[in-house]
């Protein structure tokens, strides 16, 4: 009984340590922040989560010298877009103007600035096999 104990835990064991993990990570770099007051926000989205609320994955990053760096870690394959802003006064939600134009900065993966809220098939990017590095300008 001990033998087939024993023989059943080093088949489990060698199971799991053949196990591949299939996700990646992405590290988000912003380096064009305005003030080290307050915080940067971001979050992962998908298509269905993009500019709906929260997202999949939500970091929050302390400003140094006008750069942020976070990292989402265990993300799976897929189309992914990132939604990031400057909570300059700490209230935990982006500012708008009476117009509803923003009153902090905020970016999107990929760079992707145009008139009007940010469009996600602008925005998304491809996580497979490898982990990512992206530079989000605000």
């Amino acid at each position: 009984m001990k033998n087939l104990l024993l023989t059943f835990a080093l088949v489990l064991t060698t199971l799991f340590s053949f196990a591949q993990d299939n996700s990646s990570t992405i590290t988000v770099t912003i380096d064009n922040v305005t003030s080290d007051k307050g915080t940067v926000k971001l979050s992962l989205h998908t298509a269905d989560t993009f500019m709906k609320g929260k997202g999949l994955m939500t970091a929050e990053s302390e400003i140094k010298d006008g750069k942020i760096s976070v990292t989402f870690e265990n993300v799976e394959a897929g189309d992914y877009a990132i939604i990031a802003f400057h909570d300059a006064n700490s209230n935990d939600k982006m500012d708008f103007r009476d117009n509803g134009m923003p009153l902090e900065s905020y970016g999107v993966s990929n760079n992707s600035m145009s008139f009007g809220p940010p469009n996600y098939d602008d925005a998304k990017f491809k996580v497979a096999d490898k982990d990512l590095e992206l530079n989000i300008r605000f």
